[in-house]
């Protein structure tokens, strides 16, 4: 997911049942922040981590 605000890029990544490591690792392998590297905007990466079991966000990078 990404979220454009007026000074900063989001580039998000949701995993369920993974860490919030492992969420953030696939947003660099996978360069999905790359496009946005020339922007003027500063750009952040989340990954964050959902638990099947408690049915919340269990972590957040």
């Amino acid at each position: 997911m990404v979220v454009h605000m007026p000074d900063t890029i989001y580039v998000v990544e949701l995993i369920i049942n993974g860490t919030a490591q492992d969420a953030l690792n696939q947003i660099n392998s996978r360069n999905y922040a790359l496009q946005y590297a020339t922007s003027d905007e500063k750009v952040m990466k989340v990954g964050a981590s959902f638990s099947t079991e408690s049915k919340t966000v269990e972590d957040w990078i």
